[in-house]
């Protein structure tokens, strides 16, 4: 296969990545495309929450709408849709060769079902009230209250009438995530772990699972939109470090960390010509409680974020695989705006707030700790930078 290599560009404060990777071919319907993976937490649409298993669950499963390559809403298994003159109420026509991956054919009662099951309170979504709260009576089902989703109505078997308490011109992004997409009855009521044997609608079926050993996804051929290109997708689960697996022909494709920049950047190097950089659409920040002192006032907020130099972090710390954020929208997401102007790097204007705020000087801040996610008590090294950065410019000690 076409070899590539992705290498990582983030966006600070902070920021948004940028994938960066190799890869090695096109790839055709006999081929095994082979990656590096971690093991899902879950495979139920309902309850993961998290980047890694939704990796494998939107291959998998597949909903009323999905995001095109422009990251707008498109018609999936809802082919078309009308809008009540309110903006409130949404008729889903769905596709009529849509089945499920035992050849079962999928209908509106399914995305009923769908919509209500994680809207259960036995159900432990993390993500329903955010993404499905819109819709009228989810709140009082998450409650117990109720049984059913009034706001949810099968109109006949290809069609679904959704809805929501005001018009809202993002809804339809909403029904792009997992927790909108359809699951099959028949399975999900068995309970216990039956997303590890999932029954979906997606261009992708596991076809096996070992855990911290190896993950296939082979093409489903009930797939009602354009098949996938390759036969199957083999993920080496905890294996070792990406892009050694890659330089040793063992997987075809890999991220680039900071270690490997200078490597794949070298123009006479071998994996310049397989390099290639694409937004990764994520940003990264910290992000302060303003509930509680120092950061309940405004002033002091301000003064931290502008006694961090963003553009050295970016360049010695981040090695230019991170772009400085201006705002909480990273490039390529729609909404974008590169003329939009975050707070300066400005440490006199940041001691100046620091004075000017109800605690009038570092002295009085009651002392504060930075909390992060990390293994075995490693600090990174972006922290240790910012951390030096407050108590250089402010004089302030974080712990």
């Amino acid at each position: 296969m076409k070899r590539i290599i992705y290498a990582l560009i983030v966006i600070i404060v902070l920021g948004s990545f940028i994938l960066t990777g190799c890869q090695r071919s096109q790839g055709s319907p006999e081929t095994t495309l082979t990656l590096y993976g971690i093991d899902p937490i879950t495979l139920d649409p309902a309850v993961s929450g998290e980047m890694i298993s939704h990796e494998y669950i939107q291959q998998i499963y597949s909903g009323l709408v999905r995001l095109d390559e422009n990251l707008e809403p498109a018609p999936d298994i809802g082919e078309r849709w009308d809008i009540s003159q309110d903006g409130r109420t949404y008729t889903f026509h769905l596709r009529r060769d849509v089945r499920f991956q035992d050849g079962r054919e999928v209908n509106a009662h399914d995305f009923k079902y769908s919509l209500e099951r994680a809207c259960r309170p036995a159900t432990g979504s993390l993500t329903a009230a955010t993404y499905l709260g819109d819709i009228v009576g989810v709140d009082k089902m998450l409650s117990g209250e109720m049984a059913e989703i009034s706001g949810v109505r099968v109109v006949d078997d290809y069609t679904l009438e959704i809805t929501i308490d005001t018009p809202r011109s993002y809804f339809l992004a909403k029904l792009t995530y997992p927790v909108a997409f359809v699951v099959d009855r028949n399975e999900a009521e068995l309970g216990g772990e039956w997303w590890r044997e999932p029954n979906g609608t997606g261009p992708f079926r596991l076809k096996t699972w070992e855990e911290e050993n190896l993950l296939v996804l082979e093409r489903n051929e009930h797939y009602y939109r354009e098949k996938a290109g390759v036969g199957e997708v083999a993920f080496q689960l905890w294996g070792g470090v990406p892009m050694n697996l890659y330089e040793v022909g063992e997987i075809d494709a890999a991220d680039v960390n900071i270690n490997y920049v200078d490597k794949v950047t070298d123009p006479a190097g071998n994996f310049y010509q397989e390099l290639k950089i694409e937004p990764e659409l994520s940003f990264s920040y910290i992000g302060f409680d303003h509930t509680r002192p120092p950061f309940d006032d405004a002033n002091v907020r301000h003064a931290f974020s502008m006694a961090i130099d963003k553009d050295k972090l970016v360049k010695l710390v981040f090695r230019n695989m991170m772009e400085r954020a201006d705002g909480i929208l990273p490039p390529g997401i729609p909404g974008f705006n590169e003329n939009l102007a975050g707070l300066p790097f400005d440490p006199e204007m940041a001691r100046k707030l620091i004075a000017d705020s109800r605690y009038g000087s570092v002295e009085t801040l009651p002392p504060i700790t930075l909390t992060t996610m990390g293994w075995g008590g490693l600090i990174p090294s972006s922290l240790e930078a910012i951390v030096q950065e407050w108590r250089r410019n402010l004089g302030v000690e974080v712990t």
